[in-house]
């Protein structure tokens, strides 16, 4: 299986997994959110109203596609838990 570089399951190990028919199903392995403190910080962002985490990581990170590492300096596994307005975000720098 393969993965855009800035994915979050990139460097998650495939696996193969034989089904009782013999048939082989190719997946991702678990992939584990490393703890917040694993994450070097770039900067401190405050939630806006009109914010949604998709265009919070477009204007700190420069994609869109990257609110996963928002939510995973921040221990969210669901973006709307991080959109409160005022709410303080860390921002994490990209390990790659």
């Amino acid at each position: 299986m393969s993965f855009d570089p800035l994915s979050r399951y990139y460097e998650i190990e495939d696996a193969v997994y034989k089904a009782p028919d013999g048939r082989m199903v190719p997946y991702k392995r678990r992939r584990f959110v490393p703890p917040p403190e694993a994450h070097q910080p770039l900067a401190v962002e405050r939630v806006a109203s009109s914010d949604r985490l998709d265009l919070i990581a477009a204007r700190t990170l420069g994609d869109p596609e990257q609110y996963w590492r928002i939510c995973d300096a921040n221990r969210a596994l669901d973006p709307a838990d991080l959109e409160e307005p005022e709410r303080r975000l860390t921002i994490p720098l990209p390990t790659r």
